[in-house]
């Protein structure tokens, strides 16, 4: 992972929550939840969360795989999960944290039933390097669930772009005290491979079976699901 990426998530980490549910109007909660869903998680399974941030799709997951279950959440920026200990406590979740790079996890092969991943595979250096690691890690017939922004198309598209583009980087700054790291947030995500494109990238890994992807919200968000072989 790029020290300059690390270092700019660090500085916006603290305030990283609120300024998820400012600039996505809270909907980001909404998707999440659709990612757990479509995962098809339930009772006992064991699930990573990579790039887990400050936690709160390790928690949603943890929601779903109850007490016999477990969540491990990690993230290759430490300060970015300073926060997701005490958020799943105060839920009265058992979720354990650890700092990892998605590219190189230091797990077994085939040690969970579920992988995923939401807005961080953009950030790795090598995204189809990243999905065959979490590919790796989960048993076959398991899942890697992906959840990244996509690129609005028609009318709807235009007043997102312009939303994006000149509105969301000075939100951002107002709301972390960095305009150019949710600058930089905006320019990966417009360029970032969605759809079919990013359904191609997972399917030219070898490492599923089958591989799908859904729409969110007009093409803002999608989510991606492999089948591990």
């Amino acid at each position: 992972m790029s020290e300059t990426v690390r270092t700019m998530f660090a500085t916006i980490a603290p305030r990283y929550d609120v300024g998820n549910t400012v600039l996505s109007f809270g909907i980001h909660h909404l998707w999440r939840r659709v990612v757990v869903r479509l995962s098809e998680a339930r009772e006992g399974m064991s699930v990573l969360d990579c790039a887990t941030g400050t936690g709160d799709l390790a928690i949603a997951f943890k929601k779903a795989v109850g007490k016999s279950g477990t969540v491990l959440g990690t993230d290759f920026c430490a300060e970015m999960m300073e926060t997701a200990p005490a958020k799943s406590r105060k839920d009265g979740l058992d979720i354990r944290f650890e700092v990892a790079d998605a590219m190189n996890l230091p797990y077994p092969d085939n040690s969970f039933d579920i992988a995923s991943i939401s807005f961080g595979i953009r950030n790795v250096d090598i995204p189809a390097q990243a999905l065959r690691e979490m590919a790796r890690v989960v048993r076959p017939g398991g899942k890697v669930v992906v959840l990244e922004f996509g690129q609005p198309k028609g009318a709807f598209g235009a007043l997102y772009r312009l939303y994006s583009e000149k509105i969301l980087p000075i939100l951002g700054g107002i709301v972390s005290g960095n305009r150019e790291a949710y600058s930089y947030l905006n320019r990966t995500a417009a360029a970032f491979p969605s759809g079919e494109d990013f359904d191609d990238i997972m399917r030219e890994t070898g490492a599923f079976s089958s591989t799908a992807y859904e729409p969110l919200t007009f093409g803002v968000a999608y989510i991606y699901i492999g089948e591990v072989q």
